[in-house]
């Protein structure tokens, strides 16, 4: 009975109701166990069915989050069938991620954009996930990330998560939510009624419903099994203890009241997530227990037999499982482990047989250690930490346990859990050869820098590549490229600075007989760093180079695979002002990451491009790949949407993500995050025409050796000192930025170092840098910076008195950066423009500023010929979501064929 949530059912409804019509719903549901979650989901799924929806469950279970892609198994199992319809990638995705076919780990964007798929040509569809705070890791990666891409397939996708007291699934974070809260006194009294038949004194009624806290589940339980004396006379008091800690004490008693084999058969129906029927009942046999001790445990209310077990509420396996003693438990798993098929479902016989054992058992732990080796295959590395944890636990030589613990840290530590460290103290205690010592010490760094970003990294990394040295020169050099990124990342200039680290790491071993891109990377920033920008570019080149010939295995997990390279790699380029290399090597390192499935590290790769794609004019192109990062809640993708809002000119968005940046890096104690929101305000102050404050905030970005790496900063502090009147602060700027130009010889860098001598300039000498400068421009991919210096030249040219010169930059200028859409330098470009008598034309609309910046990047390419599932693929959009896209883009332009498309010069 669903009593009061009258709002919250409306709020469902509507969402019913948009997907009837063509659009697509998400929703997390919020509150404490009890509060009447499964009610209303229930009340949803008997309105989704009255409305013709087809309605599709998952639910998270406790015991089963250690098992990879379970909770999607549930959810897609009546769709498998229809995966013949997909194509073949997207086929051996899902096979390979439910155990059904062998293969590669699957690209885990593959497997989501495979089950966006399968949910768009089954609409209307709801899907209701249910305690979803224990779906397994790559289940809650997945569907969280397909619920921000679905569009127009009508499916409304429905989570509950249970608050507080578990910890938060970090992949929902994001997501609309409903939160709800405790019945009102009204609703509360209503819903009591129908669970107390004995007439009910005022006062004992109203200590009841306080008690209960306005919690649906505690009005229906609280009163059960109370005395009728107590309703008639009195009631107990509220105590210390949470209502559902109350709920499931009483779940508890109610169990413990029951005849043994029943008890029995409850904790066997707890132990065994799955609620297969068939399987509870062969394991009830090699009990010894008859059927006949259901009987009890359904007369009691707590759950019910059909083909699937369905306990009443998911306190009611937890109270059951809890309240069980060891031995009970050890019973039940042994039992499940003996009826599991081993052919069928391996792992899941390996996990009840570990929960089986007293003490150690090498058998079971090596069988446990086979299942981390599968569930690793198949992507999960969540559940292979799992797997590899228990087998370090239950095994008994101390050198393989070691061994193991060891590997289950890596596991762990991979798939972003917390507990990496638990498990190096467990590995530390050995006893470890010196090759195993010397990758604990790795793994302890690496956790430390990515935990902290402190000054400490860098010192721990360069420590483990000391010991390296001797036993793996390969992974040795790697370590120590590893210690100099993160002292660029950190920005720290003492001990752990850049300098120190490069110094450091000329002792690294040397490289093998044919150095791979990673040790020619190593090499040139070593020489960059200690011998100075010259020194270095030869060699740096070679490594850009060889990292473009390279192609390395997308599927590789290996300390040394180059995909993990490529981050550092496009940074590179950009300090060597290669517009074309930094576009290539980023689009590679995209494209590897999504084919391992690689959730973690997109974002990084994406930010690279997407940083291209703003320096480009692409502003539209940039804002869907921070879409798409955003859609992975695995990292911050501010960095992204903070240089995108302040190229676009939008102060009170940068100034909102610029601040989170600053409160995050302060958090983590990262300086670089902080520098690069200082860079990004300097672009903007500059592109407002505030040039002091442009001034503070890129002298600070100018500090850090990550934006001086990338040459980000130079350009705008000497912009704004010039336009200050303070030319002397940017001295130290045009020197270190001519010579890096001169040195890499690009007309990226050589452009920007001849504005920038043009600004300092006067007369003749500064209009030949600004006619170099646009020269140089021209002929690279940097569309803003060509603008901008139309746009400095225009306003040079006007305040020497000649307007008719400065007039036909300003009105380029204006046009060019009006197009991209970089507002604040556009605005800057319309004033200098009336300050010379013209007033400027207002942009030519065109067909395309209808579209949306979704819209527009669909456009683009479909207009290349790409077809709706291939452009779905590239923008982890469904092909019916595409369709709907380019039904709005040709009403918008007036068109009516993806030929007509073709046709059209779209920016």
């Amino acid at each position: 009975m669903l009593v009061g949530r009258r709002a919250e059912q409306a709020a469902l409804e509507q969402l019913l109701a948009r997907a009837q019509g063509g659009d697509s719903g998400v929703l997390v549901v919020r509150g404490e166990a009890g509060i009447g979650k499964t009610a209303l989901l229930q009340h949803m799924r008997e309105t989704a069915v009255a409305m013709g929806f087809e309605v599709h469950d998952a639910a998270g279970v406790e015991a089963e989050a250690e098992f990879a892609f379970a909770g999607l198994h549930q959810l897609c199992a009546p769709f498998l069938a229809r995966t013949v319809e997909l194509p073949e990638p997207q086929q051996a995705a899902l096979g390979v991620a439910f155990g059904l076919r062998e293969g590669a780990a699957p690209d885990r964007f593959l497997v989501g954009l495979a089950v966006l798929s399968l949910l768009a040509e089954n609409g209307p569809l709801l899907c209701v996930v249910d305690d979803a705070q224990w779906l397994d890791q790559a289940s809650a990666q997945v569907l969280a990330f397909v619920a921000r891409r679905v569009g127009a397939e009508r499916v409304v996708m429905v989570f509950a998560l249970r608050d507080p007291g578990v910890a938060d699934v970090e992949a929902f974070s994001g997501l609309p939510e409903l939160r709800l809260a405790g019945l009102g006194a009204s609703d509360a009294q209503t819903l009591l009624a129908t669970a107390v038949r004995a007439p009910l004194d005022d006062v004992v009624r109203d200590r009841i419903v306080a008690e209960a806290r306005g919690n649906p589940l505690a009005l229906l339980e609280l009163p059960r099994g109370a005395p009728a004396v107590q309703f008639a006379g009195g009631f107990e008091l509220p105590d210390t203890v949470s209502v559902p800690r109350r709920i499931e004490d009483g779940f508890r008693s109610r169990a413990n009241s029951l005849p043994a084999d029943a008890r029995m058969l409850l904790v066997v129906a707890a132990a065994e997530p799955t609620g297969d029927a068939a399987l509870l009942w062969r394991a009830a046999a090699e009990l010894g227990i008859a059927r006949e001790a259901a009987a009890p445990a359904e007369a009691a209310g707590l759950l019910e037999f059909d083909f699937r077990v369905r306990f009443r509420h998911p306190l009611v396996r937890s109270a059951v499982y809890r309240a069980a003693t060891p031995t009970d438990r050890r019973r039940a798993h042994g039992a499940l482990a003996a009826v599991t098929d081993q052919q069928i479902d391996p792992d899941r016989r390996a996990w009840h047989r570990a929960q089986a054992v007293v003490g150690t058992d090498e058998d079971a732990a090596a069988e446990l250690e086979r299942s981390a080796g599968r569930a690793r295959a198949r992507g999960g590395l969540a559940a292979a930490a799992a797997f590899l944890q228990r087998a370090a636990e239950l095994t008994p030589e101390p050198a393989v346990r070691a061994e193991r613990a060891l590997e289950a840290a890596h596991a762990k530590h991979e798939a972003g859990a917390s507990e990496a460290l638990e498990l190096l103290t467990v590995a530390a205690a050995g006893p470890l050869d010196a090759v195993a010592q010397a990758r604990l010490e790795l793994l302890h760094a690496r956790i430390a820098f990515h935990g902290a970003r402190g000054g400490e990294g860098p010192r721990m990394l360069l420590d483990a590549a000391k010991s390296l040295a001797p036993l793996d020169p390969a992974l040795s050099r790697e370590t120590y490229l590893d210690a100099l990124d993160a002292a660029i990342v950190t920005g720290d200039r003492g001990p752990g600075g850049v300098r120190a680290v490069a110094d450091a790491a000329r002792a690294a071993p040397p490289p093998p007989e044919s150095p791979r891109p990673v040790d020619l990377l190593l090499d040139g920033l070593v020489t960059t760093f200690t011998q100075g920008y010259a020194a270095g570019v030869p060699g740096l080149r070679q490594a850009l180079d060889a990292f473009d010939r390279h192609e390395p295995d997308g599927h590789a997990v290996n300390d040394g695979d180059d995909r993990r390279w490529l981050w550092l790699a496009g940074r590179t380029a950009m300090s060597l002002f290669d517009d074309q290399m930094v576009h290539a090597l980023a689009a590679r390192h995209v494209r590897l990451v999504r084919e391992a499935g690689a959730l973690a590290t997109l974002p990084a790769a994406l930010l690279v491009q997407s940083v291209m794609l703003v320096l480009s004019g692409d502003f539209s192109r940039a804002a869907e790949q921070t879409a798409i990062a955003a859609a992975t809640r695995t990292v911050p993708v501010l960095h992204g949407q903070l240089i995108l809002a302040a190229w676009r000119g939008r102060p009170d968005e940068t100034t909102e993500v610029h601040a989170t940046m600053v409160r995050e890096a302060v958090g983590r104690g990262g300086r670089t995050e902080d520098f690069l929101a200082q860079y990004a305000m300097a672009v903007l102050h500059n592109g407002l025409g505030d040039y002091p404050a442009a001034l503070v905030a890129a002298t600070r970005a100018f500090e850090s050796d990550e934006l001086t790496h990338s040459n980000l900063a130079h350009s705008e502090l000497i912009e704004a000192a010039c336009r200050s009147g303070q030319p002397e602060r940017a001295t130290a700027a045009l020197d270190q930025l001519t010579s890096r130009a001169l040195a890499s010889g690009t007309p990226w860098g050589l452009g920007l170092a001849a504005r920038s001598r043009a600004l300092v300039s006067t007369g003749p000498a500064a209009e030949e840098y600004y006619r170099e400068a646009i020269e140089q421009l021209r002929n690279c991919r940097v569309a803003t910076q060509l603008a901008r210096t139309h746009l400095v030249y225009g306003e040079w040219l006007r305040r020497e008195g000649r307007r008719q010169g400065a007039r036909q930059q300003l009105r380029t200028a204006h046009q060019l950066l009006s197009d991209m859409g970089a507002e604040a330098f556009a605005a800057r470009a319309a004033r200098e423009l009336r300050a010379t008598g013209e007033h400027p034309r207002s942009r030519s609309a065109q067909p395309s500023d209808a579209l949306t910046a979704q819209e527009l990047t669909i456009a683009r390419l479909v207009a290349t010929g790409a077809t709706s599932r291939e452009v779905g693929a590239q923008l982890f959009l469904s092909p019916r979501t595409i369709e709907a896209h380019l039904r709005s883009i040709f009403r918008k332009l007036g068109i009516t064929s993806r030929r007509q498309l073709r046709d059209l010069r779209l920016p």
